[in-house]
């Protein structure tokens, strides 16, 4: 299954209208508020815990943290899902992009944001569970193709994790689970960049969130999302029009 995104335009009325009437704020992202983001339910050193260990085969370490982020994941989604219906969700969007999926004969998809959710959740629970994907008897190989699997694995994740911070943040923050969220968002992160799991491009939505809750560790590997080019200038750009890659 392939991805393709839709950047739509989330400031949509950034510009006047012949009516002369005045655009519309950007909305505040509330999830950005210092008050929130200082919140974490540990202070470990992440960048320290994603590390590959010496004694480790890597493809055992992607695999368990892999397995563990998916269970992570879809637990925090469980504790909101309650409010991410088809009808205040009616697309899989984060922020100013929207996501398709892709079904198993390559036909595009436009979808509700659970029906979204649900498609990811089935699949990775799919792979993860498949011992020929991720092998758990001792002497099994992994398959040749599984680093490209785990890449489009993380991805997925990715994008429930923003959905949540975009759509679904407030009640997130009234549960008081935004620490969680917090250092779940954190831990992953540091993750895939680790082992450059997720192109930069596709995380660039959440570059502001990233900056500040892995700011510790962004100065050398964090900070390629951003001088690219594909962080305020992409935003800019998807105000007047719509693109896909």
């Amino acid at each position: 299954m392939e991805f393709i995104i839709c950047s739509s335009c989330w400031a949509w009325k950034s510009k006047g209208k012949p009516n002369g009437k005045k655009p519309a704020p950007e909305e505040k992202k509330l999830y950005l508020e210092p008050e929130y983001t200082k919140s974490r339910i540990t202070d470990f050193e992440f960048k320290e815990l994603v590390m590959l260990p010496r004694e480790i085969d890597l493809n055992e370490w992607l695999a368990s943290n892999t397995t563990t982020f998916f269970h992570h994941i879809n637990l925090q989604y469980s504790t909101i899902s309650e409010f991410c219906t088809g009808e205040s969700c009616q697309t899989m969007a984060v922020c100013n992009t929207q996501y398709y999926w892709y079904d198993e004969r390559g036909k595009k998809i436009k979808c509700t944001a659970p029906q979204y959710v649900d498609f990811v959740m089935s699949s990775v629970q799919k792979l993860v569970t498949d011992e020929d994907v991720f092998p758990t008897k001792y002497g099994k190989e992994f398959p040749n193709s599984f680093e490209s699997l785990v890449k489009k694995i993380c991805k997925y994740l990715f994008h429930v994790l923003a959905h949540i911070y975009s759509s679904h943040f407030k009640e997130t923050l009234a549960l008081e689970l935004h620490g969680h969220l917090n250092t779940l968002y954190t831990h992953f992160i540091l993750f895939i960049r680790e082992f450059n799991l997720v192109d930069p491009k596709e995380t660039t939505i959440m570059d502001d969130l990233t900056e500040v809750l892995c700011s510790s560790s962004s100065s050398s590997s964090g900070s390629g999302g951003s001088s690219n080019g594909s962080g305020n200038g992409s935003s800019a750009g998807a105000q007047n029009h719509v693109k896909e890659r």
